[in-house]
């Protein structure tokens, strides 16, 4: 499906020499229901434009805002940062405060102290706890400017990040019945995951939900949830099959199928504190690799995977419990 997203217009004046800085641009996650759902929230409280990336795209996202001389207001949410990107990405925040572009980050992966300081420093509005989703942080920060449905919206990508249960996103899935709320957000991730190649769709996904649709309320999302849990009930053989245990975590390569849709699998099946599950991705000419632990694994994997990742020459971090690179 690709249906085109709906872009907001900028004025212009045609008495005037010099471009106005109009515009509002928010760029988040497109892997998860946190990024798309925070997209969303901010598209309700302040319209502009949307850019959705992975990881691997953040570069190549935020280059052109140097040189963007229309940007007035940048919005950035559940881009988590690592070593390898530290630099780049304060360097270039720093610029565009200079240029009196307001920023606003909002995120809720672990963030190095020397980050924090200095985007405090170049007066970056830095919304970060590590308790609560983005989703969550963006309602409960601009709560004032969002519609009663976002509510809702926050619900879901709490739900999805296993973060239901914190001090606001579990006050949030209080308003709802608690099975409606997951049933909508286990659709709206089925369809979020099934279309990481149709950008088109996610941006619909945005609009949609912008718009204070539930999940179930946009065409034919059901409908693929279910070809898409049929898919993972196929990955459950595969697995049991084909993962190596070790004696500290389970591994496997992942040949035909999204690598994290394996990795709660494996750490499930193995037995084991941690579970890494990897994927080739051709395209791109790298290797996608999630990693999960259990409750009672002590290391936090996001800060591990990170310093790892960053060694063999890649990116990578994450949550404590659920990470990748």
């Amino acid at each position: 499906m690709s249906i085109k997203s709906k872009k907001s217009s900028v004025k212009t004046s045609s008495k005037t020499t010099k471009s106005k800085r109009t515009k509002i641009l928010c760029i988040s996650h497109q892997e998860d229901a946190d990024g798309i759902s925070s997209a969303a929230l901010i598209k309700q409280a302040f319209g502009g434009d949307t850019i959705l990336v992975d990881y691997p795209g953040i570069r190549d996202a935020l280059e052109p805002l140097r040189n963007d001389e229309k940007l007035k207001k940048l919005f950035i949410c559940d881009l988590g940062l690592n070593s390898q990107i530290n630099d780049y990405f304060v360097d270039l925040l720093t610029e565009l405060r200079k240029k009196q572009i307001s920023i606003t980050y909002v995120d809720h992966h672990y963030l190095d102290s020397k980050v924090i300081t200095k985007l405090k420093k170049n007066k970056v509005k830095l919304i970060h706890d590590t308790s609560e989703c983005t989703a969550v942080l963006i309602y409960d920060a601009f709560k004032k400017q969002l519609p009663e449905h976002s509510t809702f919206i926050a619900a879901c990508a709490a739900v999805t990040d296993y973060m239901e249960n914190k001090p606001i996103g579990s006050k949030l899935l209080q308003i709802y019945d608690r099975q409606f709320a997951l049933i909508n957000a286990t659709v709206l991730t089925y369809n979020i995951v099934g279309h990481q190649n149709d950008l088109d769709y996610l941006y619909y996904l945005v609009d949609e939900l912008s718009e204070s649709k539930f999940p179930h309320e946009i065409p034919n999302t059901y409908e693929f949830a279910q070809i898409q849990v049929g898919k993972l009930a196929e990955i459950i053989s595969k697995v049991r099959k084909s993962m190596k245990i070790s004696k500290n975590l389970g591994h496997m390569e992942v040949l035909d199928s999204g690598a994290s849709g394996a990795a709660n699998f494996v750490l499930g099946f193995s037995g084991k504190d941690a579970a890494i599950t990897y994927k080739e991705r051709v395209d791109k000419g790298i290797y996608a690799v999630s990693v999960r632990g259990s409750p009672s694994c002590k290391t936090h994997l996001g800060k591990l995977v990170s310093s790892i990742a960053s060694k063999l020459g890649g990116s990578g971090g994450g949550h404590d419990k659920a990470c990748g690179a």
